[in-house]
């Protein structure tokens, strides 16, 4: 390899999309392309940079320590494509453009609206795209370009040395129990996550919030019985206030139902982390920056 070689932006994403997707078939339904012309991209690719890219084993193939090397490169050359085109936007338009946003179901009532209500006064220029997405989903879009900005739960968002995206950090949302009113610990004037142990359980069979409820118990010395399997907040709430258990909520989906005692936890009170991703680079651009400004003034009563 020597000075002069020719590094070609496109041909480099596609190698970073094989090398996140896994397959080159995953690779052509992602980038919209055939799975002979992504190979033919790739070869083309190999023979610019004057190393192999990918080699085969069995019937899959996979990257070579040489195309793990140029990804390292090609990230920061990625980021700074995104802090170019970020200034160009802003030099172009100002304070206006489209921000596409990706957030899960209890960020959008808690943390978008208010954060979109706000931008229409501050940002008139400045137009939100919402679109409600799970974690593992909001990252994929992230990367592929469909969305600007992601809002997530930081246990379900990629390592922060993921050089593909910058993460910001929003929220701490504490967890709260919910009880039927008439349940015997619902005016209890201290009330531990170890008290509901024997009590049965309702939360989804399987996902996110699976996993945080199981943790938290765990965490306060007991595995909760999962009598019900619920994972919307409506469903859940119309069970607990039927007294057919007991149920985690984050403050941040405020049930509404009023049947329903909720309950703090101020002794081993668990706590969820909600965060904001964008591409590495994305975050300086002037429409990005002002929905991430108008989404941490939105979260700060939350606080």
């Amino acid at each position: 390899m020597t000075g002069t070689t020719e590094w070609d932006i496109k041909k480099l994403r596609i190698l970073r999309t094989l090398s996140e997707r896994g397959t080159v078939t995953a690779t052509a339904e992602a980038l919209l392309m055939t799975p002979s012309a992504v190979s033919q991209q790739l070869s083309n690719l190999a023979r610019q940079l004057g190393v192999p890219l990918l080699e085969a084993q069995g019937r899959r193939v996979h990257l070579t320590d040489a195309a793990h090397l140029v990804l390292r490169h090609a990230e920061a050359v990625f980021a700074q494509l995104e802090r170019a085109d970020a200034e160009l936007a802003g030099y172009l338009a100002g304070e206006t453009g489209e921000v596409r946003l990706g957030a899960f179901s209890t960020a959008v009532p808690a943390l978008v609206v208010p954060a979109v209500a706000a931008l229409r006064l501050t940002h008139p220029g400045v137009e939100v795209r919402v679109r409600e997405t799970e974690a593992a989903e909001s990252y994929e879009l992230l990367s592929a370009g469909a969305v600007d900005l992601a809002l997530s739960l930081a246990a379900h968002a990629p390592t922060a040395r993921d050089p593909r995206f910058t993460r910001i950090p929003l929220l701490a949302d504490p967890l709260d129990v919910a009880l039927p009113t008439d349940h015997p610990l619902a005016a209890a004037p201290s009330l531990r996550l170890a008290d509901l142990s024997s009590e049965p359980w309702i939360y989804g069979g399987s996902g996110p919030w699976s996993e945080i409820t199981r943790t938290a118990c765990e965490a306060a010395g007991f595995v909760p019985e999962q009598a019900h399997s619920a994972a919307g907040w409506t469903a859940i709430l119309a069970l607990v206030e039927a007294g057919m258990g007991v149920a985690l909520i984050p403050r941040m989906a405020a049930p509404r139902a009023t049947g329903v005692t909720v309950r703090s936890l101020p002794h081993d009170r668990p706590i969820r982390h909600v965060i904001a991703a964008t591409r590495r680079g994305a975050d300086t651009a002037p429409a990005v920056a002002s929905v991430l400004t108008a989404l941490r003034e939105a979260a700060l009563p939350r606080a």
